[in-house]
C-alpha cells in the first residue's frame, strides 16, 4: 500500500512539473509584471584602498563588501538610520576622492535620454549630517571637486558651485537661456549622439573648473504638438495644444557654437579657450591631464574624419595639439571614451588604423610607444593599467563577433592572456588597485552570472554574488523558445550571422511563418551570445507560432572597419540588401513558409522595414515599422553627417535609399507606428511617408501614439503596442 501511495505521489508530481512547464508567456509577464528580469549588482562602487567595494541596496543603503572574503564588513551609509532625514531613499550615489562624504541623487525627472534634473544630498561621515545641496530648485550634473569642499552642478542652463565647508551657493555663468544659451549640459544633438550629459570637468587640484558654452541661437527650432489628454475639457483644462519648441540642427543645417572655458576658482574668472578659428566644428569631450597642467581639448571636423587632441594652459586658454587622428570616412564614436590617461600621464586611445579596433599607448608628448592589441579582431572596450603588473586590461570580441572575453597584456605583448572563462558575453569591473575583478557573464540561455576574482596566477574565484537562481526557476515553469544560431553567405560572398527561435513543440514537417526582426544601424549588434534580451516580444511571437529570426547585415559590429563602413555615404543601400538575401535564404529552408515571411524594426530598424519592403519585390508580405527615419535630411546633423557627409555633399546617397524616393515601389502590407511627440525621430518622418503612400495609390496600416516619445511607453501604451503588432502579423501571416 505504501509503494503505491509512493507511486501515485510521484505520478501527480509528474503532473505538475509537466503542467508548470507547459505555462505560457503572456505579454503582462514581459511588460507588466517584468517576470523575466534579470537581477544584477547595483551601485558598484569599487573603494579607494582596493580591498573593498560597495554597492547600493534597497535605495535606502551603501553596504561595504570585502573583495578577499566577498562578504558583508559595514553599512557605510543608511539613510532610515539618519534622524529627522527628510529623504527616505536615494537611487544613485557617488563618494567624494576621500570617501568622507556622499552625494545622494533623489527625485529624478528625465529631460532627454541621458539628462534629467535632480535633488541631491550630501552626507558628511564626519559630521554625520545630511543636508540638501541646494533649495533654490532642481539641480543637474552634481560633482564633487577632487578635494571634496565644493560640488558644481548645472541649473537652468547655468553653472554654479556649492563650497561645503560654508555653506554658500555661487552663480559663476548668468546667461544661460531656453533655446539660447547653455553652460556646463549639453545641448539636444551633442547628449543623444555624443552620449553625454555632463559638459564640466574638475581640475585634478580643484583650483579650476573647465566647461563648455553652447550656443543655440543660430541653431532652427522644432516644434512638436503636444495634447491634454483629456476630454470633453472641463474648467481648467486645455480646449487647445500645447506647442513645445527646442533647438534640434537637421542634416545639413547649422549647430550650436560652442566655446571652451577654464574657470579659476580663486579669481572667479573665467578664461576663453582658443579652440581655433573654425567654429563649425565639434567639441565632444573635455578632460584634464593627471597632473592638472593641461586641460585637454578633443576638437572633431564637422564630417568627423579628423579629432585633434589639444592640450590648453587653464591660465591663458593658449592651445597645442598633441595628437591628431585621420580617417578616410568617419571616426568611430568610440574613440572618445577609449581616450585614457594613466596616473603618469601617458595615454591610451583606440583606433581602426589598422582596419580593426585596437589599443595604441602614448607617451606624455603625444608620440606613439605602442600598439598594444593586434590582430583580426575588434577591443570593444579598455578597463585600464595595473602598475603593479604593468599589465593593460581589455574586452575583445577575438574568438567570435557574437562574444566577448576579457584579456590582458603587457607593453610588448609578450606576457598575454584571457580572465574571463565561459563562453559568452564577459565584461569586467577591476578594483582600484586592480588586485581583484567582478565578472559580468551572460550567454543565449544563461542571465547574469555575476562572480568575484581574485586577480592572481590562479584566477581564483571568490564568491558567485548574483547567479538569478529565482529568474532560472520561473524560467523552468515556462515553455521558453530556444535561440539557434546560424551563419549563411549572400550571392555576394558575404557571410552573414544570425539566429532564429522556434516554436515550442516545433513540428520538422510543418511550414512556419517568419518574423524578421532587426535594427542594422551603423555598429549596431543584435545577434551575440548574450541574455541581453532575456526573453521578451520575440519569444513570445515563437510561442503563437511565428519562427523567429534575426540577422546582422552589413554594418554592424565586431566584424572590423571594411565590413562596418562598407555603409559609408549610402545608408540603408547595403543593409536592406542583405534583408531581402536574409528572405531569399530562409525561403530555400524546409520548415519556412516562403509566401509568409515578415520583417520588424523600430528607429533605424523601422527604416529598414520601409525601405527593404520597397526593393525586396514582394519576398516579404508584411513589415512593421515603429518610428522609422524615412529620408535622412530629416534626421540630426552630427549622427547622419557622420555616415552620410551633408545632403548639399551627398544629395544622391540621401534620397536613392530613401524610402519617401521610392514609395511608389513598396509591396507588402505596411503597419506604419510612431509617437507623436518623439523628440529623436520626429513623427514627420512618418507623415511625410505616408502622404507619399498615399499619392501613390498604396494602402497601409496606421497607428499614432499620442504625446508618446521615441520609446512609446508610458501607461498602457507598451502593452497596447504590442498587442496591436502581435495582431498585425497574425492576420497578415497566418
Amino acid at each position: 500500500m505504501k509503494r503505491f501511495f509512493l507511486i501515485l505521489l510521484a505520478v501527480y508530481c509528474a503532473l505538475i512539473v509537466t503542467a508548470q512547464s507547459e505555462k505560457q508567456i503572456t505579454l503582462e509577464d514581459i511588460f507588466v509584471d517584468r517576470t523575466f528580469s534579470a537581477e544584477t549588482v547595483k551601485g558598484l562602487r569599487s573603494m579607494n584602498d582596493g580591498d573593498h567595494y560597495t554597492t547600493l541596496e534597497d535605495q535606502n543603503k551603501i553596504v561595504k563588501y570585502s573583495y578577499k572574503k566577498g562578504e558583508q564588513v559595514d553599512v557605510v551609509f543608511d539613510v532610515t538610520k539618519v534622524e529627522d532625514a527628510s529623504i527616505g531613499s536615494f537611487i544613485n550615489y557617488e563618494f567624494s576622492d576621500d570617501e568622507t562624504k556622499i552625494l545622494l541623487t533623489t527625485d529624478i525627472k528625465k529631460i532627454y535620454r541621458h539628462s534629467y534634473t535632480a535633488q541631491y544630498y550630501v552626507w558628511n561621515s564626519v559630521t554625520e549630517e545630511l543636508l540638501p545641496l541646494s533649495e533654490k530648485g532642481a539641480q543637474q550634473l552634481a560633482t564633487f571637486s577632487p578635494d571634496g569642499n565644493m560640488v558644481a552642478f548645472v541649473r537652468d542652463r547655468n553653472l554654479f558651485i556649492k563650497n561645503l565647508k560654508f555653506g554658500s551657493e555661487s552663480q559663476i555663468t548668468w546667461d544661460g537661456a531656453e533655446n539660447k544659451i547653455s553652460n556646463g549640459a549639453p545641448d539636444w544633438v551633442y547628449e543623444e549622439e555624443f552620449g553625454f550629459n555632463k559638459a564640466f570637468a574638475w581640475s585634478p587640484d580643484s583650483k579650476f573648473l573647465a566647461y563648455m558654452r553652447f550656443d543655440e541661437t543660430e541653431v532652427p527650432l522644432f516644434s512638436m504638438v503636444t495634447y491634454s489628454g483629456e476630454f470633453p475639457a472641463i474648467p481648467g483644462n486645455k480646449l487647445y495644444p500645447s506647442v513645445e519648441t527646442f533647438k534640434y540642427p537637421k542634416a545639413g543645417e547649422k549647430n550650436a557654437i560652442v566655446t571652451v572655458l577654464s574657470y579659476e576658482i580663486l579669481s572667479r574668472v573665467s578664461i576663453p579657450v582658443d579652440t581655433g578659428e573654425e567654429t563649425d566644428i565639434y567639441i565632444p569631450r573635455i578632460n584634464w591631464t593627471p597632473d592638472a597642467n593641461n586641460l585637454v581639448v578633443m576638437r572633431l571636423n564637422r564630417r568627423q574624419n579628423e579629432l585633434d587632441i589639444l592640450y590648453a594652459n587653464p591660465y591663458t586658454g593658449d592651445t597645442r595639439p598633441i595628437l591628431t587622428e585621420k580617417e578616410d570616412k568617419y571616426i568611430s564614436e568610440e574613440f572618445l571614451d577609449a581616450f585614457t590617461y594613466l596616473n603618469d600621464g601617458r595615454f591610451i586611445v583606440k583606433s581602426e588604423r589598422d582596419g580593426w579596433s585596437h589599443l595604441y599607448l602614448y607617451d606624455k608628448q603625444g608620440f606613439e610607444i605602442a600598439q598594444l592589441t593586434k590582430g583580426e579582431f575588434d577591443v570593444t572596450d579598455f578597463y585600464g593599467f595595473d602598475e603593479r603588473k604593468e599589465y593593460f586590461y581589455y574586452q575583445a570580441a577575438k574568438e567570435s563577433p557574437l562574444t566577448r572575453e576579457v584579456y590582458f597584456t603587457d607593453l610588448e605583448g609578450e606576457k598575454q592572456g584571457k580572465l574571463s572563462a565561459l563562453e559568452g558575453t564577459n565584461s569586467a569591473v577591476f578594483s582600484e588597485n586592480f588586485r581583484y575583478y567582478i565578472n559580468y557573464f551572460s550567454n543565449s540561455t544563461t542571465p547574469n552570472l555575476i562572480t568575484l576574482y581574485e586577480n592572481n596566477r590562479k584566477n581564483e574565484q571568490i564568491r558567485v554574488l548574483q547567479d538569478n537562481t529565482m529568474l532560472k526557476n520561473k524560467l523552468n515553469a515556462f515553455s521558453i523558445p530556444q535561440q539557434e544560431f546560424f551563419t549563411f553567405t549572400t550571392s555576394e560572398g558575404i557571410d552573414l550571422n544570425g539566429y532564429l527561435i522556434k516554436p515550442v513543440n516545433f513540428d520538422p514537417t510543418k511550414k512556419y511563418p517568419v518574423v524578421v526582426t532587426q535594427y542594422s544601424g551603423p555598429n549596431s549588434q543584435r545577434v551575440s551570445e548574450s541574455f541581453g534580451r532575456g526573453v521578451g516580444w520575440e519569444e513570445y511571437l515563437a510561442q503563437e507560432g511565428f519562427v523567429v529570426v534575426s540577422v546582422d547585415p552589413r554594418g554592424t559590429a565586431a566584424r572590423g572597419e571594411d565590413f562596418r563602413k562598407v555603409t559609408y555615404l549610402e545608408l540603408g543601400k547595403y543593409e536592406s540588401d542583405d534583408m531581402i538575401e536574409t528572405a531569399k535564404y530562409l525561403g530555400t529552408l524546409p520548415f519556412v513558409d516562403a509566401e509568409n515571411i515578415g520583417i520588424y524594426g523600430w528607429s533605424y530598424g523601422g527604416f529598414m522595414v520601409c525601405l527593404t519592403m520597397e526593393k525586396a519585390n514582394g519576398l516579404y508580405k508584411a513589415g512593421v515599422a515603429v518610428a522609422p527615419v524615412t529620408n535622412w535630411r530629416f534626421y540630426d546633423t552630427v549622427y547622419t553627417e557622420r555616415y552620410m557627409r551633408r545632403p548639399s555633399e551627398n544629395p544622391e546617397g540621401y534620397d536613392d535609399n530613401s524610402p519617401l524616393t521610392n514609395a511608389a515601389d513598396l509591396t507588402g502590407n505596411l503597419l506604419i507606428i510612431h509617437g507623436s511627440a518623439d523628440d529623436n525621430v520626429h513623427a514627420q518622418n512618418t507623415y511625410e511617408f505616408t502622404e507619399k503612400l498615399v499619392q501613390a495609390g498604396k494602402q497601409f496600416d496606421m497607428a499614432i501614439y499620442t504625446n508618446r516619445a521615441h520609446g512609446i511607453s508610458g501607461g498602457n501604451t507598451t502593452m497596447h503596442l504590442h498587442n496591436r503588432m502581435t495582431d498585425f502579423f497574425k492576420e497578415e501571416l497566418q
